[in-house]
């Protein structure tokens, strides 16, 4: 199918999340001397705070908590591990959490070249986040990526969360793009794939670790580079 608009997803797909995330806790530990505090352990400390981001980021997209309670609550149930019950130390290193993340550039392998690729074959790009707006154009921009993105689609903007319906109608509107010439490029098989699905977009789940896949993506991929034998 000769698809002219291509959809990414940010986080977890060319923006390594997970790098990004523990470089931003290792200044955080040693800003807040959390070793003092009894967290002596950071790799331990990242886990719980990974199993707490991951727990709370769903809530989010099913619309239990809110925004405000996800930044904040994920630093505080990470500290309540280690008995550190304090809701102003877990607010500061909330803000400061997101202040250093947008400044961290690691990319996935490959990322700016598979970019290059597309564009000049003539593909117009865009990005659909779930992400909060404000620190995604921030990475955005941090990491030279700006470039290579027509539109950037965010939950905020939209008033939508990815698998819904609605923040890919709203993509496509924007960029003026046809549903049957799009295909939507993500890691994270429960908003990137099923939204897809939902709306009847062609899709690419991006598997960077190997995952047993549990929804149906159109095509899937390994490594950024295996995007060369689809588009």
């Amino acid at each position: 199918m000769p698809y002219q608009h291509l959809f990414f997803d940010l986080d977890h797909t060319i923006w390594d999340f997970e790098m990004n995330s523990k470089e931003t806790l290792l200044d955080l530990h040693q800003k807040y001397a959390l070793e003092n505090k009894g967290i002596t352990d950071f790799d331990g400390f990242y886990d719980l705070y990974s199993v707490h981001n991951h727990r709370l980021w769903d809530r989010y997209t099913k619309g239990f908590i809110k925004q405000e309670e996800l930044r904040w609550k994920r630093i505080y149930l990470s500290l309540l591990d280690y008995k550190i019950a304090d809701e102003k130390l877990s607010k500061e290193m909330s803000h400061d959490y997101l202040d250093i993340l947008p400044n961290k550039t690691n990319l996935f392998p490959y990322t700016i070249e598979i970019l290059e690729y597309l564009k000049a074959k003539g593909y117009q790009m865009h990005l659909i986040t779930n992400g909060f707006e404000s620190v995604q154009f921030k990475k955005i921009k941090n990491s030279n990526l700006a470039p290579y993105f027509i539109e950037v689609i965010t939950s905020e903007a939209s008033n939508s969360l990815k698998p819904n319906k609605e923040i890919f109608e709203y993509a496509l509107d924007k960029s003026k793009a046809k549903l049957e010439e799009s295909i939507m490029i993500g890691d994270n098989e429960g908003a990137d794939i099923q939204g897809a699905i939902n709306i009847g977009m062609d899709s690419v789940f991006v598997n960077h670790i190997n995952a047993v896949p549990t929804v149906p993506a159109t095509y899937t991929i390994t490594h950024l580079k295996e995007l060369e034998n689809i588009l």
